[in-house]
């Protein structure tokens, strides 16, 4: 076969984007055999030569295909199901989107399915692969980082995909999200105008994460301040390692008058280090945390933090996936929610 018989990346993009998926049909053509010699291949290899299982396998591989678990299952069939993907559950900063996508989804007739990847050795691939053998009419996703195998399974899916809690102009499908790179440069520019110089951070050790210390670093450079101290713990994040991290930051670095944290739980576990060490919040020590949890406005000081309105998140990405699966287009594709930083007493 040549390579003009060869779906490319974005012959599979434009083929999900229209009218149907990679199909069995597309496998064997690429492995040069007949579709059943295909289907016998996928659900019972024993029936076939070593050859040919290699030639399938091999196609499989370079599409994206995942065979349909929905046995009998109609191409046009809707499932009324939508699965979504999220690191965690054990923290609770994306329990607001599952909440609004699932009351959203349930105001159309859909219902959702809920996997957690995690953070290290993220099982996003082997989820993916569960998720689109069984049909559903749309996945949403955390983040925009997957694995190529994940990009070319989504891809060669045909099934509508929303990409959450990042921002990017190029997203695989549809995106609603916000720029961790515009936060971490906030956060700067809102402690240089409180007379904050010596900054420091505290975060988790994911990816999202690293894009906002990083770019909380770079601005922290172009407006000539000291060098950023900074103090990184496994995600997902929690008040007890927010605690270690400012005792191993008072230790190192004792001159710092502000510390930005990755999520608000590590800043809880700042904000009680600091008082069981005597540090005055926010007198010697400013604390801005991420996420706007409901404990935030309750603590004393109250917790300045980075709002994320996970509600609309939740809601559009409803939106997009019902908008879809009924037919309709869908413009613009990506939606920048934004974010806002809630000045309370802890700066």
């Amino acid at each position: 076969m040549n390579h003009e018989d060869t779906p490319t990346d974005t012959q599979t993009r434009r083929t999900r984007r229209g009218s149907g998926a990679v199909t069995l049909h597309d496998v064997a053509k690429l492995a040069g055999v007949a579709p059943i010699t295909a289907s016998r291949a996928l659900n019972t290899p024993t029936q076939v030569s070593a050859e040919v299982l290699k030639k399938v396998t091999d196609a499989v591989q370079r599409t994206g295909y995942v065979p349909n678990r929905l046995a009998g299952g109609l191409a046009s069939s809707r499932s009324r199901l939508v699965a979504a993907v999220v690191p965690t559950l054990n923290g609770p900063v994306f329990l607001e989107t599952v909440q609004a996508l699932t009351d959203a989804l349930a105001e159309q007739g859909y219902q959702l399915m809920l996997g957690q990847s995690g953070y290290v050795d993220s099982r996003e691939d082997a989820l993916l692969e569960a998720i689109i053998g069984r049909r559903p009419d749309g996945i949403v996703l955390t983040g925009i980082m997957h694995s190529p195998e994940g990009r070319k399974r989504l891809l060669a899916a045909g099934i509508p995909v929303v990409e959450t809690w990042d921002l990017t102009p190029t997203p695989l499908d549809m995106l609603v999200g916000f720029s961790h790179v515009d936060v971490g440069r906030a956060v700067v520019d809102f402690l240089y105008a409180r007379g904050r110089r010596r900054l420091a951070i505290v975060a988790g050790d994911d990816e999202r994460s690293t894009r906002r210390h990083q770019a909380f670093q770079a601005a922290a450079r172009a407006a000539g301040l000291p060098e950023v101290r900074m103090v990184t713990v496994p995600a997902p994040t929690t008040a007890k390692s927010g605690r270690s991290a400012l005792a191993e930051l008072m230790r190192d670095a004792g001159d710092i008058d502000a510390v930005f944290c990755s999520s608000d739980l590590l800043a809880l576990g700042v904000l009680m280090q600091a008082q069981a060490s005597g540090i005055a919040v926010p007198g010697q020590l400013a604390i801005v945390g991420f996420g706007d949890l409901e404990f935030a406005a309750d603590l004393n000081p109250a917790l300045t933090t980075v709002r994320i309105d996970g509600t609309a998140i939740g809601r559009q990405a409803a939106r997009f996936i019902v908008e879809r699966a009924e037919g309709r287009p869908v413009e613009p594709r990506v939606v920048d929610i934004g974010f806002t930083i809630v000045e309370r007493g802890s700066t």
